[in-house]
């Protein structure tokens, strides 16, 4: 479904990304990990177009993508949480879905309303909260959200960047079952997440990245066990 070949990726002099290839299959979850700074929010940002790439190319259902503006991607039907949430704060909760599906609202309304009820029985939190100012709602809320507004386009493929970042436990796993359940309702999936163990626990296969490079790649219950793996990212 998505096919990343030679991706590079340039900051002024710095490479952020040297050749990474990729690959996620229709119905996966991909998980890719490593630690900050080894490319994976620059990896993500590529994908959707949000970084241009200096080498390397880019693959959607088979169309080469990484020329394309990120509005384009997005019609395309790749959506993106990303890293910290970025909820508009000063919109409601509604509004900030409503912006969410601004590529199918003229053309769907009837539709967009079904799915953002999808999303309220989803996050019935959201429902509580949906005339409330975005910039008011706790972490966890926040990234129910994100995600909810990611969802409001109705993509086939979502690219998850650290959902559980500064959340704590109880919606670390209230985000990471619904990740598994969006698997089950059909998405592919790829998740950049910074709790190794919990992404290789829920992921078909994984991508360690490394100063911008993939160091390993397998199905991630052989990562899970890898001396390596366990030694620099799993924290044992």
């Amino acid at each position: 479904m998505l096919s990343v070949r030679n991706a590079q990726v340039r900051y002024g002099m710095a490479e952020a990304l040297r050749g990474v290839d990729l690959e996620v299959n229709e119905g996966e979850i991909v998980a890719v990990i490593g630690r900050n700074g080894a490319g994976k929010t620059t990896l993500l940002k590529a994908i959707t177009g949000l970084v241009k790439m200096s080498g390397g190319e880019i693959r959607f259902k088979g169309e080469r993508i990484d020329r394309l503006p990120a509005h384009e991607i997005v019609k395309k039907g790749i959506g993106h949480v990303p890293q910290g949430r970025q909820v508009f704060g000063d919109q409601t909760v509604e509004e900030n879905l409503i912006l969410g599906a601004y590529t199918k609202i003229k053309q769907q309304p009837e539709q967009v309303k079904k799915w953002m009820e999808r999303e309220y029985q989803r996050f019935p939190r959201l429902r509580e909260r949906r005339h409330q100012q975005a910039g008011t709602l706790s972490g966890g809320e926040q990234q129910m959200l994100a995600l909810a507004r990611a969802l409001m386009a109705d993509p086939p493929f979502l690219v998850l960047d650290e959902p559980s970042m500064g959340l704590s436990p109880i919606y670390v796993k209230l985000i990471l079952d619904t990740v598994v359940q969006l698997r089950k309702e059909g998405k592919t999936i790829l998740l950049v997440e910074q709790l190794a163990t919990a992404a290789l626990s829920i992921s078909d296969r994984a991508y360690v990245l490394s100063s911008g490079a993939v160091e390993l790649t397998g199905p991630s219950t052989e990562l899970l066990h890898d001396e390596k793996v366990i030694r620099t990212y799993l924290g044992a």
